[in-house]
């Protein structure tokens, strides 16, 4: 089952549902009674300027589902490029990109979910890494709060390959962005990093697998969630290591916030180790700001609502920082501001 089939056959059977152990807390069966008719065409020329545009030496636009884009780089350059997945309308629409990076190639790619209106979006990458590549995908999903969307990727690590990613996600009815990857061991870097900031209604999915298939991988993965009014974030992290993928050294780690009585996080981390002589960890914890950090603030002469912000801002900071490209790092940090602040 997958949205993109459902989207393709307009069969809302095929829509994936809570049966399916990875979707139980993002059903789409149950939402969708009927798929809609395809989106129309939108011109890529009349929708402005992306958030990451200025940064980029190129841009890609996928609008609607129309004109699929395909990204390489060659062996030994680099590149900074801008991939936009823009939907407009009520209609359903399918999209797809591939990213290729030869042998020592250097990728920067800023991926944007721009969106407006009550559609249905699939959105496919496959993106491999030849080695010695080192790929940043920064993501920022801006996605309408009636629609609902699904991200999913598909990456294929070459050993001594490095692939680093932030995803920053606001939600939608429902969000959901996939990442899984296979990974070689043989010195290859992995690092999966997560933002999601969620009020209203809004829900968000972040759901990652990894598989460990050789020796001397490595996985560092780093989550953090703040939801407040009847939003629901979701978390689902899997690491598997293989028999005979020794010395992995895989560590994850989820963190989430509740600033209201009605909002809600689901999260499941898990590690399936069939290897000796790894180092494995994952750490999971959901809770309300430090009262103590909080009242502190206020002594300190800080309105409430700016202490709020100012704690939950520091608290999301530790995955922001983690993103290298230092200008495309303040604009993901001040857009969990502008989000956090008019909360």
């Amino acid at each position: 089952m997958s949205l993109a089939a459902a989207i393709r056959t307009r069969d809302a059977a095929a829509l994936p549902s809570r049966r399916e152990e990875d979707w139980r807390w993002t059903d789409l069966r149950g939402l969708i009674r009927a798929v809609p008719e395809p989106s129309a065409p939108v011109d890529p020329r009349e929708v402005g300027q992306g958030a990451f545009d200025h940064l980029a030496e190129t841009s890609f636009v996928v609008a609607n589902g129309y004109e699929p884009a395909r990204i390489e780089v060659a062996a030994g350059q680099a590149a900074i490029v801008s991939l936009r997945f823009l939907s407009r309308g009520e209609g359903a629409h399918a999209a797809r990109a591939e990213v290729r990076l030869g042998e020592g190639a250097r990728l920067r790619l800023l991926e944007t979910y721009e969106g407006r209106g009550g559609y249905l979006a699939a959105a496919s990458l496959a993106i491999g890494l030849a080695r010695g590549a080192v790929l940043e995908r920064i993501v920022l999903a801006g996605d309408d709060p009636e629609a609902v969307s699904v991200s999913q990727a598909e990456v294929t690590l070459a050993p001594a390959a490095e692939f680093g990613q932030v995803v920053a996600a606001s939600g939608a009815r429902r969000q959901r962005i996939e990442t899984r990857v296979v990974h070689p061991g043989g010195g290859a870097k992995l690092r999966l990093d997560g933002v999601y900031l969620l009020d209203g209604k809004r829900h968000a999915d972040l759901t990652t697998v990894v598989e460990h298939r050789g020796v001397d991988g490595i996985t560092m993965q780093m989550t953090k969630g703040v939801v407040r009014d009847q939003a629901r974030g979701v978390f689902q992290g899997r690491i598997v290591v293989a028999e005979g993928a020794d010395r992995t050294d895989a560590r994850m780690e989820h963190h989430a916030l509740i600033l209201g009585d009605r909002a809600e996080v689901d999260a499941k981390p898990e590690l399936e180790i069939y290897a000796d002589d790894v180092a494995c960890s994952h750490g999971n914890s959901i809770g309300a700001l430090d009262q103590e950090a909080l009242f502190y603030a206020r002594q300190r002469g800080i309105p409430e609502p700016d202490a709020r912000a100012l704690l939950t801002e520091a608290f999301i900071g530790e995955v922001v920082d983690r993103i290298r490209f230092e200008s495309a790092r303040e604009i993901v940090r001040q857009w969990a501001a502008e989000r956090l602040r008019r909360g």
